[in-house]
């Protein structure tokens, strides 16, 4: 009897400290983890867009709270592609599609598409409402010189650059494309339109200038101007470097009017991340959502 006891004593010992020990080495495990996290650092790509910045913001505070360190690398839009081919950027938030087909086309089979940000986005060649005759592209042909034979657009490196330039081709129009920055292109659209004269320039949703401005899209006969939806890029060793980051955005999505209910805070002097806290706080829902919860 007394051999049995002492076997019986021995045998529950032995389960015990194999318990100890496996829950030391899953809370060393843990440990790990979370030690590593504080090692990694995810970079995101940033282009000079008013669209990137309130899902860029989101994201990011949402893998600060995660345990992560966050980067931003501001670049064009060719630029952070090549970077996240390289693995020196692992995620951009403003992939139009398709108007970024072309650098998909190039760079698709070294970076992911990994979500849809959101979808039914709008752009197009714009003008100030009180250009009452004018409603659709073909409307400006022989009336380039109302418009002093130019339109407006956004920075060379940009995709849409070259669909403008086919815009003028394709509808045969009398013009010019005159490229400078999102925020130079909307101070001089501004500047005209406060004269009231004719100005066509290339508008796009998320965007403040569809709160701010009276304008509107030119209709396209030729559909050179598809409706885009916004997709989120990262660099292809993301899964096994950071499985938990691949997780989060794999699930990732937000409401358009929400991107640009955020800009339109941040345009108007609210702090960038404030904002993308506020919108953190009021939708756990969808956070939780996004985290897998």
């Amino acid at each position: 009897m007394k051999k049995f006891l002492m076997l019986m004593i021995t045998a529950l010992l032995a389960i015990a400290l194999a318990a100890c020990g496996s829950a030391e080495k899953e809370s060393n495990g843990n440990e790990k983890d979370e030690a590593n996290k504080k090692e990694q650092t995810i970079t995101f790509g940033v282009t000079p867009w008013t669209s990137t910045t309130p899902p860029t913001k989101v994201a990011s505070l949402i893998l600060q709270d995660m345990g992560y360190k966050v980067e931003e690398t501001n670049a064009d839009v060719s630029s952070i592609f090549i970077g996240i081919t390289r693995g020196d950027i692992n995620v951009f938030m403003d992939v139009w599609i398709p108007t970024h087909d072309i650098l998909m086309e190039k760079y698709g089979d070294k970076v992911e598409d990994i979500a849809v940000s959101y979808a039914d986005a709008d752009s197009g060649l714009a003008v100030p409402a009180y250009l009452e005759d004018i409603n659709s592209i073909e409307d400006l042909k022989g009336k380039e010189d109302q418009f002093e034979h130019e339109m407006y657009g956004i920075e060379p490196g940009a995709s849409i650059t070259e669909t403008l330039n086919e815009t003028i081709d394709v509808y045969g129009l009398d013009m010019e494309q005159v490229n400078s920055s999102e925020g130079g292109m909307m101070a001089q659209v501004m500047r005209l339109m406060q004269q009231e004269k004719p100005v066509v320039f290339y508008g796009w949703r998320p965007h403040t200038m569809f709160n701010k401005l009276d304008i509107k899209v030119l209709e396209d006969p030729k559909q050179l101007f598809p409706i885009p939806s916004i997709h989120v890029i990262t660099d292809t060793g993301l899964k096994e470097n950071a499985p938990e980051v691949y997780e989060f955005f794999s699930n990732w999505s937000i409401p358009l009017e929400d991107v640009e209910e955020m800009i339109v805070k941040i345009e108007d002097g609210e702090d960038e991340e404030e904002v993308a806290r506020e919108w953190i706080d009021n939708n756990q829902d969808k956070v939780d959502a996004m985290l897998g919860k």
